[in-house]
């Protein structure tokens, strides 16, 4: 059978009765796990021989890429649930499968939805530091059934074997796959032991995955994904907080999860998450931007409707925007600073100064429907290499996104039980 591609960049509920029962009492309370950039000196994948600029160059070119494939292979946010877009994360996060545990570095992806690692037996398995998990030595794992639910959580990425063992099949746009069985096992994560957690056991994977590490875990909206799978615990409430660039390669960002996940006080920020298919994403309504006092009305040319007309996304590092509002908006934004801008060599940004020494970066402000976020120049302006600041926002074809340079120094929250994201500006260093 031909299998569906997931382009990749990064509320139907599976209720897992035991949960509660079955998790230390401390973790009920919320608990907080690391947020490892991917190419930060706290990954396994760090190359000391990379300049900081190096190791941005790749962050950028992952979000230049997901632009130009999702316009150039026609894909929309209004396709068919099958095609998810992943950009496969900024970050690394640890977990633990199985019993005994077995620790997993997989990426935090929250543009996808099932978590899965590589598995013994394998029939093609790329390069792993770290032993490949052996489900077989695993007391609390098991294969799920083709007739089950879950498995028909899968869609279009399901399989079915002459035993009636549901498997998966994923194929990302870049050549990379995964392939194997749909089974439950033990989840560990920050203080949180959770039994009979859904996961890929893949058996064959080939790819551009990091050797450093052993899969994927999914924190998108939809029915797999390891936030819908915790929400008895959670209460469908988590955060984080994602430290700037440029900060202390040491301090790493934060997730947190349940009443820790919770945000609140002063300077708080809320706007809605709208109802939208596929549901892995998280979509919020972007009604305009401000250029200092000048605002600019905000119309996706390709959306039916206004609502849920931008996606957040924690994995993708800068702002994509529909080509004729960029085009607007960063000429306000030059007009506003002046200067003399310059190019680019690598082409991946419009709006460039040698030096921002010496001009008045204007403040950008976003209007969400019911709240409006401030942008610093941290959040808008980068530092792509030696006398070269850029513009963090970029145009797409057909798509919005809201990335994680625009979030920087806010924490992020979540509530999807009241469907709301809330936005505090924090120091994240400090948080």
């Amino acid at each position: 059978m031909e299998v569906p591609i997931l382009y990749t960049f990064s509320f139907i509920f599976f209720v897992l009765f035991s949960v509660l029962s079955a998790t230390e009492p401390s973790s009920r309370n919320g608990f907080t796990v690391d947020l490892i950039p991917r190419d930060s000196s706290l990954s396994p994948s760090y190359n000391p021989s990379e300049t900081r600029f190096d190791r941005l160059q790749k962050a950028f070119r992952r979000s230049v890429a997901l632009a130009q494939n999702f316009g150039a292979n026609g894909v929309s946010t209004n396709a068919v649930e099958s095609s998810v877009i992943s950009n496969r994360g900024a970050y690394l996060m640890n977990i633990s499968l199985g019993t005994p545990p077995v620790k997993m570095l997989g990426i935090a992806d929250t543009g996808s939805d099932l978590i899965w690692r590589q598995c013994q037996p394998c029939v093609d398995c790329y390069k792993q530091v770290e032993p490949i998990f052996d489900p077989r030595k695993s007391k609390t794992y098991k294969t799920l059934k083709c007739d089950g639910k879950a498995c028909g959580y899968l869609g279009a990425q399901a399989t079915c074997g002459a035993n009636q063992t549901c498997g998966y099949s994923y194929r990302y746009g870049d050549g990379s796959h995964t392939y194997g069985d749909l089974a439950i096992d033990t989840l560990k994560v920050g203080t949180a032991t959770v039994p009979n957690v859904i996961f890929g056991c893949g058996h064959d994977n080939a790819g551009s995955f990091d050797e450093n590490g052993s899969g994927l875990i999914g924190l998108g909206g939809g029915p797999l994904s390891m936030i819908s799978q915790l929400r008895p615990l959670i209460g469908g409430r988590f955060s984080y907080c994602l430290v700037p660039i440029g900060t202390d390669a040491t301090v790493a960002s934060k997730m947190n999860f349940g009443r820790q996940g919770i945000v609140s006080g002063a300077g708080v920020v809320k706007t809605s998450i709208a109802e939208r298919d596929p549901k892995t994403f998280f979509y919020l309504t972007l009604e305009s931007m401000s250029v200092g006092s000048k605002k600019l009305a905000y119309k996706s040319p390709m959306e039916a409707t206004d609502e849920g007309n931008i996606i957040i996304d924690s994995g993708t590092t800068l702002t994509l925007l529909p080509g004729d509002f960029y085009s607007t908006l960063e000429s306000s934004v030059a007009e506003a600073i002046g200067g003399n801008p310059v190019e680019d060599p690598n082409g991946n940004f419009g709006l460039c100064y040698s030096s921002i020494e010496g001009l008045t970066i204007p403040t950008i402000t976003v209007h969400f429907s019911g709240g409006d976020v401030v942008l610093k120049p941290l959040n808008t302006f980068v530092q792509v290499r030696e006398n070269l600041f850029c513009f963090s926002m970029i145009p797409a074809p057909d798509l919005a996104i809201y990335g994680n340079l625009a979030q920087m120094n806010f924490l992020v929250g979540y509530d999807l039980k009241t469907r709301k994201v809330s936005f505090k500006p924090t120091d994240c260093t400090k948080h």
